[in-house]
């Protein structure tokens, strides 16, 4: 049974009270706005004095909690701190890490706010809690591991990256659930990773789907599946993460806390790893008994969950550099109609990321991205998004030019000006290929009056030969020692489902024996 959240005082809400109070006994200045400028201007002034960048980015976020405080807050006009906070924006000093930092200004850099729990040590200390320690204990750093890194750091490294931008929007809804049971943070963010690259609407050929890719018999077992009003809540991040975290608490009841034996359990089925586990007396997966009863799916997603996590810990150490996210949350209430679409035009893209489209759908996964939404809908996003909307979508000219690329019509492009007669078309065709022009559709008058006598016939043409495309050759790839399908399938970019019909292959173990040959059927290269 998924458990509802537990409700919380918000703390843009309480520091707006505070405002509020403070400034009750000045009700009677004539500038209501006088206490939140007056704070916003004492924070523009310590910003620019700041003598490190540690101390520019806790003011920064100050400034960031009053913004979001006004925009919370009856009687504040958030309009008029904005050119104050813009400039204190802009008065923050670059990263002198960061390669990029002197290409970029204006709004863009004041959306790109560092998140507060990014990994910043070789060992990422804020994030070494109890269960983080713990699943470091529990996990073996073997050569099958160590292969798993070697993946996420090379062809891979896109996908790690994507999946941590990703997993810190989803964060803030999906983190809770595993840490109430105890769970490594790390652990749900390799899984993520793994399953879905942190994409909520991603869906598996055998049925699974959400971040967490439940299978719909599983799903409904821990309370998901259509919700009645057609949405099937295995896409909601807060409720599969639910799911997940009861999932692996049975798991770990009954397979002794063994991190790797669970993992197995969630991908190649519990009852399985239930029937291994109990018959070879409790080993261990990395023994040869036991990791030869899983299918070759299960033996390459264990060690690959593992090396997502560990380096999600230990990011320096492997010369990781994840993109900057600001992933405190925050709602967005719509001004005006518009879409998701239209929205990620007009946000941009904050230094690192590929823009908000993503995080959009992934916090709030009911909506399509061209789905029309009302004024007044309030969404979930993060104060970095928030600003960015109330900056760059509310009005102006990139509001604008947002709005008319979201409404293009690509056929209303073609215009037709009515039929031509045959000696006016033959005339217009002589003038376009002289001039590249066609007068006629420039200047009605100009157009050629028609001819009475009537038009020959059209003389029989004989049809040539189709031209026979040859056959593309396809290539040929020699299995080698530890090679499962799903490792040449993202070797050689290809569709697994084909690359497995092409060669007879059946599901679920794709088995593949080394020194035989594959056809790379539907790879592409």
């Amino acid at each position: 049974m998924v458990r509802p959240a537990t409700p919380l005082v918000s703390p843009l809400l309480a520091l707006a009270l505070s405002f509020v109070a403070t400034g009750a006994v000045a009700a009677d200045r004539k500038d209501p706005m006088a206490d939140w400028k007056a704070r916003m201007t004492d924070l523009d002034t310590r910003i620019k004095a700041a003598q490190s960048e540690a101390e520019q980015h806790g003011l920064q976020a100050q400034a960031d909690q009053l913004l979001q405080a006004c925009a919370q807050a009856r009687g504040c006009d958030i309009a008029q701190l904005l050119p104050i906070y813009r400039e204190a924006s802009t008065a923050r000093r670059g990263n002198p890490n960061d390669d990029n930092d002197s290409d970029d200004d204006g709004p863009d850099e004041m959306i790109d706010v560092a998140g507060e729990k990014t990994p910043a040590q070789a060992t990422a200390d804020k994030l070494l809690d109890e269960r983080n320690r713990h699943f470091m204990d529990m996990v073996k750093m073997n050569p099958a591991v160590q292969a798993g890194i070697r993946r996420w750091l090379t062809d891979m490294r896109p996908s790690l990256m994507n999946s941590y931008e990703n997993f810190q929007y989803l964060k803030s809804s999906m983190l809770p659930a595993f840490q109430s049971r105890g769970l490594s943070e790390a652990l749900l963010f390799g899984i993520i990773a793994k399953e879905s690259n942190g994409k909520v609407h991603v869906g598996s050929r055998v049925g699974a789907v959400g971040p967490l890719q439940f299978m719909p018999a599983t799903g409904r077992r821990f309370g998901l599946g259509n919700d009645g009003s057609g949405f099937d809540t295995r896409y909601d991040p807060r409720m599969s993460a639910e799911a997940a975290a009861e999932y692996f608490s049975e798991r770990y009841a009954e397979l002794n806390n063994n991190i790797e034996m669970s993992l197995a359990a969630y991908n190649g089925g519990e009852g399985r790893a239930l029937r291994v586990y109990q018959s070879t007396g409790g080993r261990s997966f990395w023994d040869a008994d036991v990791y030869s009863q899983f299918p070759a799916e299960t033996r390459d997603y264990v060690p690959m969950v593992i090396a997502a996590a560990w380096l999600y810990l230990h990011p320096r150490e492997y010369g990781v550099r994840f993109p900057r996210v600001s992933d405190r949350p925050a709602q967005i209430k719509l001004e005006k109609p518009t879409t998701f679409n239209e929205m990620t035009i007009c946000m941009g893209n904050a230094r690192g990321t590929d823009g908000y489209l993503r995080a959009l759908r992934n916090m709030n996964p009911r909506y399509s991205p061209d789905t029309w939404l009302a004024a007044g809908t309030v969404l979930n996003g993060t104060t970095a998004m928030s600003r960015a909307y109330s900056w760059n979508c509310t009005s102006g000219r990139r509001a604008e030019l947002a709005h008319e690329l979201t409404v293009a019509n690509a056929s209303s492009a073609i215009v037709r000006i009515g039929p031509l007669e045959p000696a006016q078309a033959s005339a217009a065709s002589a003038q376009i290929g002289e001039s590249g022009l066609d007068a006629t559709a420039q200047d009605p008058a100009a157009r050629v009056q028609p001819v009475a006598a009537k038009p020959a016939p059209p003389r029989p043409v004989a049809k040539a030969e189709p031209k026979k495309e040859k056959p593309k050759k396809v290539k040929m790839y020699r299995v080698a020692r530890g090679d499962t399908l799903g490792r040449i399938a993202d070797k050689h970019d290809c569709e697994l489902k084909t690359l497995a019909k092409a060669n007879g292959l059946r599901a679920p173990g794709y088995i593949v024996k080394p020194g035989s040959s594959i056809r790379l059927e539907g790879c592409g290269d």
